[in-house]
């Protein structure tokens, strides 16, 4: 077949995929190891430390999926709900809707709050629908919505999930790497990102990292989770020092993954938040010079 693709590099200026340092592409020359390899342990140890500095964390469940973004959203939710659930879904655009969708196929009973796009959800609109309803599973919010660029701030709503006794699912996708995501320090049960947005690394992992109050509403399930390739038990059990087999791991991805941590830990995360925040705000300035009106 006569090739398509083009060779000569392109600038990224999409969402995601973002651009690869040739550090992380270097990495993935590595040898490949198969998924019960010592040495490839050590690669997921690794990568663990650096998720949770990335994460800013102690949670002992913290690893990478398999996947793109939805991988982790969808692990998140399904391994959280279970059919008749209460869920509050907080929507700002297109990726909150999605969150929507998943609680839904999860078979939660979702009420979703959705702002204008362009705008936040004000927290005092969560708390009037927490209000009218008992027993909350779980609040689900998107940090940073990819489709209108709102930031949510988090500390609000994660005081309401502590009030109303509800988890809180965080969608970082497009955040983590990039801004500040502190989840011990906010309170946040389950968070989740992708690596190719502010990691920088090729689509195909989706780092997640889960609270000890919500893995143990995870380990007291009635019915296991919907599904088997998200199921984070059986991930944790190939994770954690046991090395359970459960599907063959993407280890070009893992070394690209293990790079980009580091990379991040040399730089800190404080100088790398100030340098995204710094180029926002030119592109943003660039932009309003340019005549056209930003949506947020």
């Amino acid at each position: 077949m006569r090739p398509t693709e083009s060779n000569e590099a392109r600038i990224l200026l999409g969402p995601g995929p973002s651009m690869v340092a040739p550090r992380v592409m270097d990495a993935m020359r590595r040898p490949i190891l198969g998924y019960l390899d010592p040495d490839l342990f050590v690669v997921l140890f690794e990568i663990q430390v650096g998720l949770r500095h990335l994460f800013c964390t102690e949670n002992e469940i913290t690893l990478a999926l398999p996947g793109t973004g939805m991988s982790g959203a969808e692990c998140a939710l399904a391994n959280l709900i279970e059919p008749g659930d209460r869920v509050l879904v907080m929507s700002s655009g297109f990726f909150g809707e999605r969150l929507v969708e998943i609680a839904r196929r999860c078979g939660a009973e979702v009420h979703p709050v959705r702002s204008r796009w362009g705008r936040p959800v004000e927290a005092e609109a969560i708390e009037a629908v927490l209000k009218q309803h008992p027993d909350w599973k779980l609040i689900a919010m998107v940090h940073a919505e990819t489709s209108t660029g709102v930031h949510q701030p988090i500390e609000p709503i994660a005081e309401l999930a502590r009030r109303y006794e509800a988890l809180l699912v965080v969608d970082a996708v497009t955040s983590l790497g990039g801004m500040p995501v502190e989840v011990d320090g906010w309170g946040i049960d389950i968070c989740f990102g992708a690596g190719q947005k502010c990691i920088g690394t090729p689509p195909g992992l989706a780092p997640i990292t889960v609270s000890p109050r919500a893995w143990e509403v995870i380990q007291k399930r009635r019915a296991p989770c919907q599904s088997w390739y998200l199921d984070l038990r059986l991930l944790w059990d190939y994770w954690s020092e046991t090395h359970i087999y459960h599907h063959t791991t993407p280890v070009s991805l893992m070394y690209a993954l293990r790079a980009a941590l580091e990379m991040i830990e040399q730089e800190g995360l404080p100088a790398r938040h100030e340098r995204h925040r710094h180029q926002a705000e030119r592109l943003w300035n660039g932009l309003q010079e340019l005549g056209l009106e930003l949506v947020v």
